[in-house]
């Protein structure tokens, strides 16, 4: 019990009180949570765009800085992991519940209800595809990458702890090892839980769909909450595994399932036509790249409940997630030079998300246009509505569960491992009772979440968990810079970088 940190006991506090007032007052944990995100998105959206996007620019300056050859180590360390092996992990990365979840129910719900163009029209599928990369492309990933960048900067080149705390020293100095450290490790961990738990939920409320599509199952909470709880005990016994077993043999099988399903459905799919929109999108996401970022249509409420809806909301998702999700790339990450890190993470699971958007996107569009009302289901029920269209439908429906399922397991896996590091002072072994105590948290959290208001709940509360630990995520970008400038100095890094010393 010596190696709990007080971080650990206020957030168990927080989760608790969550669910009591979930449990006993759900309707008034909805309205409460709705208001707020009404709130947050309304005050705060112009906040979360900038704040994103200025995330992006840093990354970029960064990559073409002198500052870019500074080694995530010491300064001969080599790269822990092969480049092949490396990307492998990257991609399992970003590849998620929400992934599956959203294949192929964003694009379709894009260009039913486009955020400009006329519903159900040409330009109505362009845009539903580019704003689709948009929100899965190069932001997300700046999000994840600078909350990495920093962690495995501190970590592994300045031998602070592996705690969020660590990375605010050079602005505090030895007050994040008291309280001020506590409250921001708090706000970490527990938007890490909401953002998890919301995963969950989605992948939850998934598996039911395509049960309930295949077989009939009733799409309910009772049917969801068997679900959870099947799930938590499965990744339970496979966090008390250890990592080495349990999260890297589920990894490898997401991996392989996740590339059987994308190339079936490309070659089943409208293959030549996914072609064509997956390089029209590229072209028209880099063209419209600064517009899309800044845009939050002022003088018009319709465009803006779109933008609150969508962008902000995925903006905070992946915020809430940048604490689990930064931890584990900043793992992987160690010996490689700030420019390479930033190059791999920015791009290659933004371009694996345009592969797979434009497959299951163009796919759903196509069964639309011809004429099966897909609108007409639950947002969880499309992708196996879409697998209906083609051959193979139940073999590809299947597979699609299966992956839901593992990559249920692998994230909430990963999570309590990330959750127990964070609440034991960076402890890269974590108590099996603190695991499986997140474990349980995740699952609880979820579960109300989704019988105070099913998926709509989960993306308020996720919204409102995100804002307090983006004004983190500002902090983590400055004392990186401020600490990096420093080295710059130190090592004589300007216009042409001083190989020698900073390799």
């Amino acid at each position: 019990m010596k190696n709990i940190s007080n971080v650990f006991w206020i957030n168990v506090l927080l989760v608790a009180a969550a669910v009591i007032y979930g449990v006993l007052a759900p309707a008034s944990f909805e309205t409460v949570t709705a208001n707020m995100q009404a709130f947050i998105t309304s005050t705060f959206g112009w906040y979360y765009l900038i704040l994103v996007t200025l995330i992006l620019i840093f990354c970029v300056f960064l990559i073409f800085s002198p500052i870019g050859s500074i080694r995530l180590g010491k300064p001969n360390e080599k790269p822990e992991y092969s480049n092949g092996s490396w990307f492998a992990m990257l991609f399992s990365a970003g590849m998620g519940i929400g992934l599956v979840f959203w294949g192929a129910a964003e694009p379709l719900s894009h260009f039913m209800s486009p955020p400009l163009a006329e519903a159900g029209t040409n330009e109505a599928i362009k845009e539903s595809m580019r704003y689709t990369f948009f929100h899965w492309g190069i932001h997300a990933w700046a999000i994840y990458a600078i909350v990495a960048l920093a962690l495995a900067y501190f970590k592994f080149r300045k031998g602070e702890p592996g705690l969020i705390s660590a990375t605010l020293k050079p602005i505090f100095g030895d007050k994040v090892k008291g309280s001020l450290g506590t409250v921001i490790d708090v706000l970490a961990v527990f938007a890490t839980v909401v953002g998890v738990a919301t995963t969950l939920g989605f992948g939850a409320a998934q598996i039911n769909g395509g049960l309930s599509y295949l077989f009939g199952i009733p799409n309910n909470f009772t049917v969801q909450f068997f679900i959870i709880a099947v799930v938590t005990i499965l990744f339970m016994i496979s966090a008390w595994s250890g990592i080495g077993k349990g999260i890297k043999y589920l990894s490898n099988v997401n991996m392989v399932l996740a590339v059987v399903l994308l190339v079936l459905m490309f070659f089943i799919g409208p293959t030549l036509l996914i072609l064509n929109m997956f390089t029209d999108t590229i072209g028209a996401y880099i063209q419209n790249i600064v517009a899309m970022s800044f845009r939050i249509a002022p003088l018009n409420e319709e465009h803006r409940s779109w933008i609150n809806g969508w962008t902000i909301f995925y903006w905070a998702w992946w915020i809430s997630w940048a604490p689990f999700v930064g931890i584990f790339i900043a793992r992987v990450s160690r010996g490689r030079t700030i420019r390479e890190f930033l190059i791999g993470v920015l791009l290659l699971p933004a371009l694996v998300s345009f592969i797979w958007f434009a497959t299951f996107g163009t796919s759903a569009i196509e069964i639309q246009q011809a004429g099966t009302d897909l609108t007409a289901l639950k947002t969880e029920e499309v992708l196996f509505a879409v697998f209906n269209g083609f051959d193979w439908s139940t073999f590809l429906s299947i597979i699609a569960i299966v992956l839901i399922g593992t990559f249920f397991i692998t994230s909430a896996d990963s999570a309590t491992f990330v959750l127990g590091m964070q609440t034991t002072y960076g402890s890269l072994t974590p108590p099996n009772y603190v695991k499986l105590t997140w474990g349980l948290a995740q699952s609880t959290i979820a579960l109300i979440l989704m019988y105070s208001g099913g998926l709509q709940a989960l993306q308020n509360a996720l919204i409102v968990a995100a804002l307090p630990f983006s004004v983190i995520m500002a902090l983590m970008m400055i004392s990186l810079y401020k600490s990096l400038t420093q080295e710059k100095e130190e090592l004589g890094l300007y216009i042409k970088p001083n190989k020698q010393k900073s390799s």
